[in-house]
C-alpha cells in the first residue's frame, strides 16, 4: 500500500512579534494559511523505517540527514508502542529551504497524516496534534493545514475562515535561518510595537487585502539585515501593477503577492521568471489547498 500526503507551504500573511519573554521566547500574533504549492510526502510498507529525497530542492537536504520527517515518524510510532517501526518514506522536495514558508514543518504534518493511514491507526487530528508539538511550534497547525490565527509563542492557534486569495510566492535563491533572524531581531530591539488583536475576519479578498496593508511582518527588518535580497524582491513585485500587496512571509526569504485573479498572477509569475531566472517563482492560490479530503 502506498499512502500519499500534500505538505503545502505554510505562509504567514502577517506576523507581528514581541520583544523576547523571560524564557526567551517572543510573544507573537500571526495569520497562516496554506497554498497549493509544496512539498509531497509518500508513504509504503517496507522493511525498518527509510527516508528517500527527490525533487528540486533535495540536494540542499544532503547535510541533514535526521530532518524532520524522519523524527516525526520516530515520534509516531513511539507514541502508538511500535518499538520497530516499518515504513519507506519519500519526500519530494519542491520548496526552498530555510525560506520561511513552513516546508520542514509541513513536511512533518504530512508525515504524521501518512503513517497514521499506513499503519491504520485512526488517530484523531487532535492527536496528532499533540505529538507535533513535540516537533516544533510551527507543526501542529500544520497537520490540518487550515488556515488560522496563531498567538501565544507560536504553539497557541485556533482555526479561522479566509476568503481564497491569489498570488505568487518568489524566493530570490536564499536562505535564511530563523534563528538567526530572530536573534538580530533581538540585537536590533524591535519588538516594541507588538500588541495584541482579535483575530480578524476577513469575508472578501478585498477585504483580506484591504485589512493585510493595515499589518506587518516585524520580522522584516531583521531579514533585511541578513538577506538584502529580500527587499529587492518586495522592490520588484511593488513596483508592478499586478500586485495589490506583497510581504515577506514568517523569517523570509520567500516573498509572497497578493493578486486580483488566477490570470493576473500566472503572468506576474512568468514575468517575473523571465526577469529572474534564477530566483524561485511560482502562482499559488491560498487557503484553498485541502490536504484532509482523503483523509478517514
Amino acid at each position: 500500500m502506498s499512502i500519499v500526503e500534500r505538505a503545502p507551504a505554510k505562509v504567514n500573511l502577517y506576523l507581528h512579534v514581541g520583544a523576547p519573554l523571560t524564557n526567551g521566547r517572543h510573544p507573537l500574533e500571526s495569520v497562516v494559511t496554506f497554498a497549493d504549492a509544496g512539498d509531497v510526502i509518500t508513504a509504503h510498507d517496507g522493511d525498518g523505517l527509510r527516508l528517500a529525497v527527490i525533487g528540486p530542492f533535495a540536494g540542499d537536504l544532503d547535510e541533514e540527514p535526521d530532518n524532520l520527517v524522519l523524527r516525526a515518524a520516530r515520534e509516531m510510532a513511539l507514541e502508538a508502542g511500535i518499538a520497530r517501526p516499518h515504513a519507506h518514506l519519500t519526500l519530494e522536495k519542491n520548496l526552498p529551504v530555510a525560506s520561511g514558508i513552513g516546508g520542514g514543518s509541513s513536511d512533518a504534518g504530512a508525515t504524521l497524516r501518512a503513517l497514521n493511514r499506513l499503519w491504520s491507526l485512526d488517530a484523531p487530528f487532535e492527536d496528532l496534534e499533540e505529538i507535533a508539538r513535540r516537533l516544533g511550534a510551527d507543526v501542529p497547525v500544520c497537520v490540518r493545514a487550515r488556515s488560522a490565527f496563531m498567538t501565544g509563542t507560536g504553539e497557541a492557534f485556533e482555526p479561522i475562515e479566509l476568503p481564497v486569495l491569489e498570488g505568487i510566492l518568489v524566493n530570490p535563491d536564499c536562505g535564511v535561518p530563523t534563528a538567526g533572524v530572530y536573534q538580530m531581531f533581538d540585537q536590533m530591539r524591535l519588538g516594541d510595537l507588538f500588541e495584541r488583536a482579535p483575530a480578524p475576519a476577513w469575508r472578501s479578498a478585498h477585504a483580506a487585502i484591504s485589512g493585510l496593508r493595515a499589518v506587518r511582518n516585524d520580522l522584516l527588518p531583521a531579514a533585511l539585515d541578513l538577506a538584502p535580497e529580500v527587499g529587492e524582491t518586495l522592490d520588484l513585485l511593488d513596483a508592478d501593477a499586478r500586485a495589490l500587496l506583497a510581504r515577506m512571509s514568517g523569517s523570509g526569504a520567500t516573498v509572497f503577492a497578493l493578486c486580483a485573479e488566477a490570470t493576473a498572477a500566472a503572468s506576474l509569475a512568468r514575468d517575473v521568471r523571465a526577469m529572474r531566472p534564477h530566483w524561485w517563482t511560482t502562482p499559488a492560490r491560498f487557503g484553498a489547498v485541502d490536504v484532509l479530503s482523503g483523509a478517514r
